[in-house]
């Protein structure tokens, strides 16, 4: 499975049903687990970002998908980037030209 990191911001729709935020969290929970992603870690939080997703889905597509339909509900903008753990960044290190030397 894939590693996904995206981050939230509320859409002013999002803001004035602030008082939903957990509800449609758990929400998620239930609508990911049917397309396959595990949501491994969710936080809301200060700064430039109102929250954190971290999530592991089968392939990008899949992701996509869930990342479409989330956007389409209104209430959260977000930016999500692939992680990579250190044993896929080893095995992306070996395909680099010249790696090793």
């Amino acid at each position: 499975m894939a590693t996904y990191i995206s981050t939230i911001k509320f859409t002013e729709q999002g803001f004035k049903a602030i008082n939903d935020t957990t509800k449609r969290a758990a929400a998620i929970r239930v609508i990911t687990k049917k397309m396959g992603i595990k949501v491994t870690s969710m936080y809301w939080t200060l700064g430039a970002y109102d929250g954190l997703v971290i999530m592991e889905a089968p392939d990008d597509e899949t992701a996509t998908g869930f990342l479409l339909q989330l956007a389409a509900e209104g209430n959260v903008h977000t930016t999500t980037v692939r992680a990579f753990n250190a044993g896929e960044m080893d095995s992306i290190l070996t395909k680099m030209k010249g790696a090793g030397k």
